[in-house]
């Protein structure tokens, strides 16, 4: 029987092997490779980033990968690497994290889908594995609808131009998106979710260009 460090290294290879496989289908821009940077005193399992053609990055997601056989004597919660993941996801510049587990098995709430935990921690999610790539693909293809947005913006910034006419493109695109969103929501409660977390980003990073810089 496996140990539960073989097990784990066995649901890594999984996620790793499973993302690969996708990766020639769309995701040829995109970064995912081990997070082997502890100077920090800890480290996550992997990192996901991928950038426009452009080459501005917009998305960013920290995953920690957990696993547990009924052997352990000690049984450990989801709950006990929420706090350290988001250490981790801050530590290292990501936007968002994400839990694969395969903890607590017969729980209903985690065995229900993508579960939602930004009450406790800040764009963060529990997952179980089959849902890794479904994971990956909601919140890249809602990031990559700013996508060209998040360009405009790092030009403003390094242009220091004139920026009434981007914030009003943002306003505009968002009324018209969640618009034709609106009536999928039903159907797609987190994509819509997820859509308006990168939107009211967007709309933040533009006010604090309104703040003229301390001297």
């Amino acid at each position: 029987m496996l140990s539960t460090v073989q097990a784990s290294q066995t649901l890594e290879q999984h996620c790793e092997i499973a993302f690969n496989q996708i990766r020639p289908a769309g995701f040829q821009n995109a970064y995912f490779e081990k997070d082997n940077d502890a100077r920090t005193g800890s480290k996550g399992d992997f990192i996901f980033r991928e950038e426009t053609d452009s080459g501005v990055e917009f998305i960013s997601i920290m995953f920690e990968i957990k696993n547990e056989m009924e052997t352990t004597a000690a049984k450990k919660k989801n709950e006990d690497f929420l706090k350290e993941l988001d250490k981790d996801r801050n530590e290292k510049g990501c936007e968002y994290a994400v839990l694969v587990s395969l903890l607590e098995a017969d729980s209903d709430y985690y065995n229900s889908g993508i579960v939602d935990v930004s009450h406790k921690y800040p764009k963060m999610y529990v997952i179980r594995p089959q849902f890794f790539i479904p994971m990956i693909t909601l919140l890249r293809n809602a990031a990559k609808n700013s996508a060209q947005y998040r360009e405009q913006l790092v030009e403003v910034q390094n242009q220091n131009i004139d920026i009434s006419n981007f914030e009003e493109q943002i306003i505009a695109f968002k009324d018209s998106f969640g618009k034709k969103l609106y009536g999928q929501a039903n159907d797609s409660p987190m994509l819509l979710k997820i859509l308006m977390i990168q939107l009211n980003c967007l709309q933040k990073c533009v006010k604090t260009l309104h703040c003229p810089k301390s001297t």
